[in-house]
């Protein structure tokens, strides 16, 4: 029988996915009976899993109103990705001096795998998996763990974003060829170059998802 720990870590690892896949948009309720009920579980464990969820940043507690899950305001997505650009670039300015040969190839294999996913049409997880992984490679042989931890959490907090951006603004074969880019100039250790490539790539992000934030809004559309 599955322990305790396990369950909550199965509802949590789940409802992390189904918020990130949109099933459940921005200021959802997330009613802890329903879903108790969905997992075949007690609320403990489901309360949690949205606690482990709320040190993600993708759901907040309501006092007297229970869990839901977070709405980003523009401001709040020019912040994260802002954060994004300034540690993003000091860590890959740290990784490039330090690639081997098997940190390329790395990178190489999981490009590929993201091209492969492009040409076949796959899942937009896919997409998001890779590319996050495609970045925490090129940045791993920095060895500066606690900032790559906060690196990590922001993508956290704005990945349900960046895969609209991906998939309503039909940017995901330019992200794809800023990635081989991005490569390339590692390879070469153009560290200035690839830093500025880097910047212009998230910043380009954000611009795309801030738009799509504002249309969505403007349609009363639910994010």
């Amino acid at each position: 029988m599955a322990t305790f720990k396990t369950r909550a870590q199965f509802v949590a690892d789940d409802l992390r996915q189904r918020i990130l896949g949109g099933e459940f948009p921005g200021g959802t309720q997330l009613r802890q009976d329903a879903l108790a009920s969905d997992y075949d579980v007690s609320r403990i464990p489901v309360r949690e899993a949205l606690l482990t969820l709320e040190s993600e940043g993708l759901v907040e507690f309501h006092a007297h109103r229970g869990a839901f899950t977070t709405e980003l305001s523009v401001a709040k997505i020019r912040e994260l990705f802002d954060l994004r650009v300034l540690l993003e670039t000091y860590v890959l300015r740290h990784a490039i001096a330090e690639l081997t040969e098997a940190d390329l190839k790395k990178a190489e294999d999981i490009l590929s795998k993201y091209d492969k996913a492009l040409d076949s049409g796959g899942e937009i997880d896919n997409w998001s998996e890779y590319n996050f992984a495609f970045h925490q490679a090129l940045y791993a042989p920095a060895n500066l763990p606690e900032t790559l931890s906060l690196i990590s959490q922001l993508n956290t907090k704005s990945d349900r974003y960046i895969r609209m951006q991906l998939l309503y603004t039909q940017e995901i074969e330019k992200a794809e060829r800023e990635h081989h880019g991005l490569l390339d100039m590692a390879r070469k250790g153009q560290t200035d170059e690839a830093c500025e490539l880097l910047k212009v790539h998230i910043q380009e992000a954000c611009a795309g998802i801030v738009t799509l934030l504002e249309e969505r809004a403007k349609r009363a559309e639910p994010l």
